[in-house]
């Protein structure tokens, strides 16, 4: 299977090993820091879907708690 720089708007080169395998990527920053966002409001709203059922914890509750979790 050949990949192009072409077939994917991000990418601006891949760098590939002796035997032609790609093995990196390179994207320009802003592409970049784009995609950590993503990932990372992934990230958040799996978290949010895990705890969506808890029972909300007034802020002294929620201090009391970590202080109880750091012994």
């Amino acid at each position: 299977m050949s990949i192009s720089t072409q077939d994917d708007p991000f990418v601006k080169e891949f760098i590939t090993d002796a035997e032609g395998r790609i093995c990196k990527v390179v994207l320009d920053l802003d592409t970049y820091q784009k995609l950590l966002e993503a990932l990372e409001d992934k990230g958040l709203h799996f978290a949010m879907q895990e705890v969506k059922n808890e029972t909300p914890l007034s802020l002294a509750e929620a201090l009391l708690e970590l202080d109880q979790h750091e012994d």
